[in-house]
């Protein structure tokens, strides 16, 4: 499955040893979709996952995950785990045109008044 949209929070990455003795880690993130109704979706990047996607506040994403339920003393559990994000591409910046002239459209402009601020101009006041 795939889902698009602003990662609003990084959490900090978490680490440990499991029971048989294995170091895992994960890190958890918080993605906004950009819907009428936005919905937010927590997912985290567990094992190698962790390293592979790096994502910061404010990126807008594309990630794809799988989702797995899983029951413990007579409850479920949901549990959403990234295997792949592409951030989205921002476009170049495109240079923008020149402003259009007024000689440009053959508009006679009247040159702008000439003032003389000397300090010798008396003012009649």
């Amino acid at each position: 499955m795939e889902i698009t949209g602003k990662i609003i929070a990084a959490l900090p990455e978490v680490s440990g040893v499991s029971r048989s003795g294995n170091a895992w880690k994960k890190k958890e993130y918080v993605l906004e979709t950009q819907e009428t109704y936005p919905r937010k979706v927590h997912f985290t990047c567990f094992g190698d996952n962790a390293d592979k996607i790096v994502l910061s506040v404010g990126q807008t994403a594309t990630v794809s995950f799988d989702i797995e339920s899983r029951e413990y003393n007579g409850r479920w559990y949901t549990d959403i785990r990234a295997w792949k994000a592409e951030i989205a591409q921002t476009p170049a910046a495109q240079p923008a045109a020149p402003a259009a002239s007024p000689f440009d459209a053959g508009v006679a402009v009247p040159p702008p008044p000439i003032v003389n601020n000397s300090a010798e101009e008396e003012f009649p006041f």
